[in-house]
């Protein structure tokens, strides 16, 4: 009976992912003389983990680095070796190699071998080992004399469903010396009582090898725990004493006859396991395309969907039974009754959903320690990292799509806002700088803040750029804040010199294009000397709205209900005309463009007269429109389906959602819209209106 260990080899990647970042994690709480024995015990059961994984599914490459790697381990968690910072950055090199050699396995390729050949060389420098040529003739001039030893091995029954495979084993043991198999069969049960995820069997092994008992010790450490393993030096026992020894066993009174692996047989096991990688993770590497293959959740969010699930099938049983009687008065109230808790139940079973896709916003945390280690380290500041609310639930498709902006604010941070050292204490601060990630539930809306007490941003430094690249004219009079806003036009940077840390011009537009896309918002305060926050405003998921329905003509539209200021009936005293076709309404010393919904969209029938029609006023980018439409509806959450991936992109559009009634209802992009419009002039966010305040004041 064989195993196929192929349907083992996603949860082997996806362990082996999650293995290193715990390494990394570990190995930055790392500090020499301060260690903690836990955190290296940690550290080295990570690596173990990873380099038996990779033993057993025949990933040779990994598991031979590894052992290295978890050789140095294992003499500092022993005492044996000091730990160094420079065993620190070699370690925290090596989860980056293992990381791409994995990758590159997962993606059905074979691993770059010159980095980690470099590596293993530099280890085996500190470990004090001597090169591959050395070793050979020490052991052409020292060869020991071989041993036979006695091997038991008996695996339990759930061996298989750990992923473990006996014939890779018996290859690795082959490898070795000279191998006799006795193969003990007596506990196979009858066919129908025969399991085929269970192992029967036990092999008894006869090994003549001139290896020490720790390299066959090396090749079942993985199975200690799932198996009775002995291993006792014969001394000069094998054939004929060996084969009284074996008959005598009472475990092989009824065992069958012995079997010798074939040199076939070896090669067979050492070469299967990548090729029925690449056929297994061809197919799982399809579900891996758009998004990550799988999340973890805890049992009781399970629970609670079962039991949703549970109410949701007996109101379904109620109203099946109603529907068989005859309509009377009682028949509708009862009816009535339970569609009102066919819907609370619905709204739970919602609620139950949405809170799988819920994930620890720790997830994208834990990335930036390891980025601010290095990026500090090759500025030469010294800086701290705060995190903070990191157990703030965000849906996982938006946390995919944050990480990327967060990394450009950070990078920021570091670059442009934390000082040096020297510059600290000259400015009377501490040398060492502050970076806080901080997360937080507000509303509706997840808030994520960048803050750092460096510098702050040169407002001077800032206009004068935005001069120099026409954004501004020296006459031109800006707030605090309006300067600030500058840093977000596209290809805007004060960086003096180009460098691969930033000063491109390419960061933070892209970082607000990218936020906006998921329907939030980016801003940013900044005090001169004492330092900056980045605030970034995220909706808690993608796939559920709560939006407002408007009326336009015929078509009905959804407003996303955290863009809308207020709603109101329009004074017409109080509008007023800028340019050919633009009117402004005067509300407590505000202008708002007003945007006619019917015109954007080419429709007819709609109520055009401003005093017969309602305005919503919305804000993008903290500057404020109005939509007029004919009549405000119900407000409800609905589900967001791609109008992209559907149709095609459509400007002033974000998405669709199928209404009770069937219909399709089109979901406004507020930023999209105003740009359809043409209120917004070309890269940049400034409005056409703010132009003209003086021709409607």
């Amino acid at each position: 009976m064989s195993i196929d260990l192929s349907q083992f080899f996603e949860v082997f990647f996806e362990e082996s992912f999650e293995g290193l970042d715990v390494m990394e994690a570990e190995l930055l709480n790392l500090r020499p003389g301060e260690e903690d024995s836990e955190t290296i015990n940690t550290i080295f059961r990570a690596a173990h983990s990873i380099k038996g994984g990779s033993g057993t599914f025949g990933f040779t490459s990994v598991s031979d680095f590894t052992h290295v790697l978890e050789t140095l381990l294992d003499q500092i968690r022993d005492g044996r070796r000091k730990l160094t910072s420079e065993h620190i950055n070699l370690l925290l090199q090596s989860v980056d190699c293992l990381r791409a050699m994995l990758s590159a396995l997962q993606n059905q390729s074979e691993p770059d071998a010159s980095e980690s050949q470099k590596l293993k060389a530099q280890f085996e420098r500190i470990l004090g080992l001597s090169s591959s040529e050395e070793q050979a003739s020490a052991t052409a001039q020292a060869a020991p004399e071989k041993q036979t030893y006695q091997i038991d091995f008996k695996p339990h029954a759930h061996l298989f469903k750990t992923g473990n495979e006996p014939l890779y084993m018996i290859g690795e043991l082959a490898e070795l010396g000279d191998l006799d198999i006795e193969v003990f069969t007596d506990a196979i049960p009858v066919f129908d009582e025969f399991n085929p995820e269970d192992c029967y069997l036990a092999w008894r092994f006869f090994l003549t090898t001139s290896s020490p008992t720790t390299a066959i010790d090396e090749i079942f450490e993985w199975v200690e725990d799932d198996a009775d393993i002995s291993v006792t030096l014969c001394g000069g026992l094998f054939e004929d004493e060996a084969e009284e020894s074996i008959a005598s066993s009472p475990e092989v009174e009824n065992a069958k006859p012995s079997v010798k692996p074939t040199p076939e047989v070896v090669t067979a096991a050492a070469e299967k396991p990548l090729a029925k990688a690449n056929a297994a993770v061809a197919e799982a590497k399809k579900s891996q395309d758009n998004a990550s293959t799988s999340i973890r959740v805890g049992i009781d969010k399970v629970d609670s969907l079962i039991n949703m699930v549970g109410e949701l099938v007996i109101t379904q049983a109620m109203l099946s039974q109603l529907g068989e009687q005859d309509m009377t008065e009682s028949t509708v109230a009862a009816l009535q009754e339970g569609l009102a808790q066919l819907a609370h139940n619905t709204r739970d079973l919602q609620e139950s959903v949405m809170r799988i896709r819920m994930l620890p916003i720790s997830f994208v945390f834990s990335r930036f320690p390891r980025l601010v280690r290095d990026i500090s380290q090759k500025l030469n500041k010294q800086v701290e990292l705060k995190l903070l609310g990191e157990q703030t639930e965000l849906d996982k498709t938006v946390m995919e799509k944050i990480s990327d902006p967060m990394v450009h604010l950070v990078r920021n941070s570091l670059d442009h806002g934390i000082e040096t050292p020297e510059q600290r204490i000259a400015a009377g601060k501490d040398p060492v700088g502050t970076l806080t990630l901080n997360a937080f539930h507000q509303g509706g809306n997840i808030v994520i803040e960048i803050m750092d007490d460096g510098q702050g941003l040169n407002t001077e430094k800032i206009k004068q750029k935005a001069i120099a690249n026409g954004l501004i004219t020296e006459d031109d009079e800006l707030s605090q804040e309006e300067v600030n806003e500058l840093i977000f036009m596209p290809g805007f940077s004060t960086a003096d010199a180009v460098s691969d840390i930033s000063g491109r011009g390419v960061g933070m537009d892209v970082v607000r294009r990218n936020i906006q896309a998921l329907n939030g918002s980016v801003e940013v305060s900044s005090a001169r000397g004492v330092g900056s926050t980045f605030t970034i405003r995220l909706p808690l998921t993608l796939a559920i709205l709560d939006g407002q329905l408007v009326q336009v003509a015929e078509h009905t539209y959804i407003i996303p209900l955290i863009s809308i200021v207020e709603s109101l009936q329009i004074d017409v005293k109080k509008v007023s005309r800028v340019g050919k076709n633009l009117d402004v309404l005067r509300l407590r010393d505000e202008y708002i463009p007003i945007l006619r919904l019917y015109d954007i969209f080419n429709h007819d029938g709609a109520i055009e007269a401003l005093d017969k029609s309602l305005l919503v006023v919305v804000e993008s980018d903290n500057q404020k429109v109005g939509l007029l439409v004919d009549d405000l509806l119900a407000q409800q959450q609905v589900v967001i389906k791609s109008l992209e991936a559907n149709y095609k992109r459509v400007d002033g559009i974000s998405g669709a959602t199928i209404l009770g009634d069937g219909r399709v209802s089109l979901i406004i992009d507020i930023s999209g819209l105003v740009k359809l419009s043409g209120l917004r002039k070309p890269g940049s966010q400034e409005l056409i209106i703010e132009q003209n305040a003086e021709a409607v004041s």
